[in-house]
């Protein structure tokens, strides 16, 4: 038995999917005012499908993107996800770049370290005493920022993640970069390194590089669906669709990821077909 960490899949597509409107600045966290019951209903499906670590809806509940409720919104994500899932599971807390994932030019870190710090540590601490169980600084792009997150999130005390991505067009990043900025994150006190928010059929090379750093800490990953049009499809839940998805997962698997799980546009049932991956030989 492969001995695999299965994380839970997106709240953001799925909130779309489910017919609640993300298209505002605040993005996904809008819902956590408007929508509890959907977020509620995401994580239980999630937690049905056999996910063990959920991510808390915090992803844009920085202090920025919400005004001064962010607390408050951070506060109530958490306990959203913690009262959704088993007692035996896990509650991350998401820790997203302050500006967009997908130009890391933008990224504050760029023009005031001082305050890009600032800003992340205030999150690192509100998820903290928010008693999340991991703090996962996920999706950056900006390898210069991921470390600020990282070290912010470390200082805290609770265990942290970094997971990086290459963007959907797999184009941000090099494998060789990533693998360097994992080797940092480690050294500053970093339990896992993965890779995310990158399309399915681009990851492998990713994983390999992480693996090849030999970094000693879990490796993992967790994709996107591509484009709509992609051989896995967006919020497409359909056998074949489900199947390519896991088929990729396995070679993750194999070049050495031990935390899986999905990004934008997967769905539950793409997180079960990950659980069956446990069981291969």
């Amino acid at each position: 038995m492969i001995d695999l960490t299965i994380l839970d899949g997106p709240v953001g597509t799925q909130l779309d999917a489910r017919g609640v409107d993300i298209n505002g600045p605040d993005w996904s966290a809008a819902a956590i005012s408007e929508s509890v019951d959907v977020i509620a209903g995401i994580h239980r499906d999630y937690a049905a499908a056999g996910a063990t670590i959920h991510t808390a809806n915090t992803f844009r509940t920085q202090r920025h993107s919400v005004g001064d409720l962010w607390g408050l919104f951070t506060w109530t994500a958490v306990r959203i996800a913690r009262h959704a899932i088993n007692a035996n599971m896990q509650v991350a807390g998401s820790i997203a770049p302050l500006a967009d994932c997908y130009r890391p030019d933008r990224s504050p870190a760029e023009t005031d370290r001082a305050a890009t710090a600032h800003q992340h540590r205030e999150m690192a601490e509100e998820l903290a005493s928010s008693h999340c169980d991991v703090l996962l600084c996920e999706t950056f792009a900006h390898t210069g920022e991921a470390l600020i997150a990282v070290e912010a999130a470390v200082k805290t005390g609770v265990p942290t993640w970094l997971s990086l991505t290459a963007g959907p067009n797999g184009d941000l990043l090099t494998p060789a970069e990533i693998a360097t900025c994992a080797r940092q994150a480690v050294d500053l006190g970093a339990e896992s390194v993965l890779v995310n928010c990158i399309c399915a059929t681009q990851t492998l090379s990713f994983v390999t590089a992480l693996a090849d750093a030999k970094l000693g800490v879990p490796l993992g990953a967790y994709a996107n669906a591509g484009s709509a049009n992609g051989i896995i499809g967006w919020n497409d839940a359909s056998q074949s669709s489900v199947a390519e998805y896991a088929r990729l997962a396995k070679s993750w698997v194999d070049a050495g990821a031990t935390i899986i799980g999905g990004c934008c546009g997967t769905t539950p049932a793409h997180i079960a077909a990950l659980k069956s991956l446990q069981t291969s030989p």
